[in-house]
């Protein structure tokens, strides 16, 4: 089993940045592929970034292209998300999940990820 655990979630103004980390533990996750989805209030969860197991292929939504950056450190299995011009509709939960070992391509959809961390509260205010 994969245990995930998101850390870096904060209160920060628009315009300002995180930097979000997720720490696998239980099994190492260097051969899964890896992605960030966010909730906000009301609203389902989306998909926000996805990174492959080497970290060549690397997928965003359309709405943070160019403000967020997700990267990977397989020797301290964890995974990154910078987020930089933030914005209030950035604020939700953002979690931290992972494919199934051996399932290393990117995707976009939540039912691929088996693993899911608990999440980490990133409020952006005006």
């Amino acid at each position: 089993q994969v245990q995930l655990v998101e850390s870096g979630g904060g209160l920060v103004q628009a315009g300002g940045s995180l930097r979000l980390s997720c720490a696998a533990s239980g099994r190492t996750v260097s051969r899964n592929a890896m992605a960030w989805f966010r909730q906000a209030p009301g609203k389902e969860r989306e998909f926000v970034a996805a990174i492959s197991w080497n970290g060549i292929s690397r997928d965003y939504a359309n709405s943070v292209k160019g403000r967020f950056t997700i990267s990977r450190d397989n020797a301290k299995n964890t995974v990154f998300l910078q987020m930089n011009s933030l914005k209030t509709e950035d604020t939700a939960v953002y979690y931290c999940a992972a494919r199934r070992s051996g399932l290393s391509s990117v995707e976009l959809l939540s039912r691929e990820y088996a693993y899911w961390g608990r999440g980490t509260q990133v409020t952006v205010s005006s």
